[in-house]
């Protein structure tokens, strides 16, 4: 009889041990910023300049024009993610943009960090971005949208706008514009706007 519980005894302590073995396996799980695979850009640009332009004319099959500048984009650095599912291109160091309108007028917007999407043709700048127009309009903001298929700029966050010419300064949330500046829609605004009034 004593022989039997000895055996018994041996039995359920090995079959406890075993179940304690098993159940420290490891099945923690990465969840966050641990489960993210480290992705590496395609291509590295550094101290850049772009320069994009067009022709001034649509060409036929042995016609030669010249080009004029439309856009000139420069920074540090930019790193291209063209081959990732949703590709795009990222200014980590900050960017500056320098626009031209019809009659080569330049437009500047700088940020200290910029992606540009290239399947959805949507450019986020964020970080001290600063829109100065050819005419000296002022849009200082912390992040920007710019829809280039519809050639709209949008913001949903806090900006300042200084317009030198009807001598005003709106501040508010949010805002959208065309790329001219010839159509502005202020959210919500606060700020100093001067009326002159008409001598009869």
């Amino acid at each position: 009889m004593r022989i039997v519980l000895k055996n018994n005894f041996k039995s359920i302590a090995i079959g406890i041990i075993a179940m304690l073995f098993f159940s420290c396996a490891d099945t923690y799980k990465k969840v966050g910023t641990e489960a993210t695979s480290v992705v590496y850009p395609k291509g590295v640009a550094q101290n850049f300049e772009l320069t994009y332009t067009e022709g001034t004319k649509e060409l036929k099959s042995e016609d030669s024009d010249t080009s004029k500048k439309i856009i000139v984009l420069t920074g540090p650095t930019s790193e291209d993610f063209g081959n990732q599912r949703f590709p795009h291109q990222t200014f980590p160091d900050g960017l500056q943009v320098v626009f031209f309108d019809e009659k080569e007028q330049k437009s500047t917007v700088t940020a200290d960090y910029g992606i540009s999407y290239s399947r959805t043709k949507l450019i986020e700048l964020r970080g001290n971005v600063v829109v100065h127009t050819h005419d000296g309009k002022i849009l200082e903001t912390p992040q920007l949208y710019y829809d280039r298929i519809n050639e709209w700029i949008f913001t949903q966050n806090e900006f300042t706008y200084t317009n030198p010419e009807e001598g005003t300064v709106m501040s508010g949330v949010g805002m959208d514009f065309d790329k001219d500046f010839n159509f502005l829609n202020a959210h919500k605004t606060t700020g100093l706007i001067a009326i002159k009034e008409e001598q009869k």
